[in-house]
């Protein structure tokens, strides 16, 4: 066991019952989130044969995101957190079997599947911020770090193996089947959370509304630790997002071939996988931030590596290590902004964290495709990766509180 800790540290799973039901509830839902993904996907396109259409389901997705999540912020900081995550689970549940419905009984239309696909994400986006919140909640501070890099461990394991389970499924017995299978493994995080203890605010906030979330803006504005922390996400995300100029990439240099775009996806996430399953090396530092900064920039030099590559094996080589290091961005990055908010604005917090999370990576990858328009793909790799590289620099010169953050500045609040 201690040598799995030393890889992966695995006490918060030991430690917390409460914290393992959660975790174990979230990898099944992520799994089912992955097979909706491509059954979405695959159904739109049966649908409608047009790309177009398969685009707007990003917009489907985006758009409920940012404005509920907005809203879910102020929510979680004046409520119930765990009752909110359960009303709004509910909901993803009843979109999830909405889905299932249309798509077993052949109701199935663009609109329809597109304005579920919105209720659902409105619903994940109205509950995201307060789920954010429970791991400080459940763990002790030295804990905090570990609980996000499970968590995070366990999407990107999702992320990996559920397209293949969804190919399988949609194969055999269509994307209806998909969608059911979903709801069901909704089932298992609603349940991790209804076994969760009250997770009530610990002092009185600011009441909901658009003062509240304005209060929350110009809170991260005063603190120093807080926005270096998001502007080091939208420095990594905004400036050097790849994925759009992977096909580019693979056609000027790879023939085009299908099976190179498909590498050059999987090698970020075995990156990814790899770095999360020794995370325990970077979750116990008592520097979280600095390790976020270097890891944000190394993720810039990977990219930039990938730019200039011409052998495949290279290119995917810089593509794992700049998987590895978004890996430990995202823990450290997830840490810290729990850790260094009070619970009075945690929720608020938590949403912008989660939009630019959501928001960042869209907005990158339309700068690299606006950026090779005008050049080459090489270029808007190349120059993404160099950007994001000084950005991280400047910000870590710049920004002495966060360089210096450690975890005992701010102690982290525990439920029973």
């Amino acid at each position: 066991m201690r040598l799995v800790d030393g890889l992966v540290d695995t006490r918060p799973l030991r430690v917390s019952l409460a914290f393992r039901r959660l975790w174990i509830g979230s990898t099944l839902s992520a799994i089912g989130g992955q097979l909706a993904v491509v059954a979405v996907l695959s159904q739109v396109w049966e649908l409608t044969g047009n790309s177009v259409a398969v685009g707007a389901i990003g917009l489907a997705q985006a758009i409920p995101m940012v404005i509920f999540g907005l809203a879910g912020g102020t929510l979680a900081d004046a409520v119930d957190r765990r009752k909110l995550v359960l009303l709004t689970t509910t909901g993803q549940i009843l979109a999830a079997s909405l889905l299932a419905v249309q798509a077993l009984t052949g109701l199935a239309s663009l609109p329809l599947v597109l304005g579920l696909v919105s209720l659902q994400s409105a619903c994940g986006g109205l509950g995201a911020p307060a789920r954010k919140t429970f791991v400080v909640r459940l763990l002790d501070e030295s804990q905090v770090g570990a609980g996000i890099a499970l968590s995070h461990l366990s999407f990107q394991a999702a992320m990996l193996v559920g397209p293949v389970i969804a190919g399988v499924i949609i194969a055999n017995w269509g994307v209806g089947t998909c969608y059911l299978i979903d709801a069901v493994l909704f089932g298992a995080a609603l349940y991790a959370v209804l076994r969760l203890p009250s997770m009530r605010p610990l002092a009185a906030a600011d009441r909901p509304g658009l003062r509240a979330i304005w209060a929350g803006w110009q809170f991260i504005g005063r603190r120093p630790v807080i926005g270096g922390t998001l502007l080091a996400d939208v420095l990594a995300t905004v400036l050097a997002m790849p994925i759009a100029l992977f096909p580019a990439i693979n056609a000027e240099r790879f023939d085009g071939r299908p099976e190179v775009l498909g590498l050059f996806l999987s090698a970020i996430a075995v990156g990814g996988l790899l770095a999360g399953a020794a995370s325990g090396m970077v979750t116990r530092s008592r520097r979280p931030a600095a390790v976020m900064l270097a890891a944000a920039g190394l993720w810039g030099l990977g990219l930039t590596g990938f730019g200039f590559a011409h052998s495949l094996w290279l290119a995917l080589g810089c593509q794992a290590v700049a998987g590895a290091a978004d890996t430990v961005s995202v823990i450290s990055r997830g840490a810290i902004v729990q850790l260094a908010t009070p619970d009075t604005h945690r929720g608020r917090v938590s949403s912008v964290e989660h939009i630019i999370g959501v928001s960042g990576p869209d907005l990158g990858n339309f700068r690299g495709g606006l950026v090779a328009g005008i050049t080459s793909a090489s270029f808007a790799v190349v120059s993404g990766g160099l950007l994001c590289v000084v950005g991280v620099a400047v910000l870590a010169a710049a920004n002495r509180p966060l360089r210096r953050f450690t975890p005992s500045a701010v102690p982290a609040e525990r439920s029973g």
